[in-house]
């Protein structure tokens, strides 16, 4: 399987926005639900948002809601999460996974996704 790598992370004041991406190389992102996860510190890795291979599913995570975006262009083999309206407690380390799966289906769990970015730093303080 090929890799995911995950960019646009940063350091954001709160009420900020940023937008995270996540491409693959040496695979066909469009065959897969990608979900997004997160670990803060001291804090076992959480669910954030998902999107079906046919983008006709998404999840949010409640915390969320209403604040982030999940969004993909198969056509550039990336998916993208929008951030707006950032608070401190969203800091973490934020992680794109892909999971074979029908293409009308995502999840929010961890333990469903088996191929891993490296993560990307996202830090809320001002």
């Amino acid at each position: 399987q090929g890799q995911l790598v995950e960019s646009g992370g940063g350091l954001v004041q709160p009420g900020g926005s940023l937008r995270l991406s996540c491409t693959a190389s040496g695979f066909t992102l469009a065959y897969y639900a990608i979900g997004w996860f997160r670990r803060a510190p001291g804090k076992a890795r959480e669910g954030v948002s998902c999107i079906s291979s046919d983008k006709s599913t998404t999840y949010y995570a409640d915390s969320v809601k209403d604040r982030f975006t999940i969004s993909r262009d198969n056509d550039k083999n990336t998916v993208y999460l929008q951030l707006n309206s950032l608070k401190p407690e969203d800091t973490a380390v934020y992680y794109c996974a892909s999971l074979p799966a029908p293409y009308y289906y995502c999840s929010g769990s961890v333990h469903q996704y088996d191929n891993w970015g490296q993560g990307t730093q996202v830090t809320v303080s001002s």
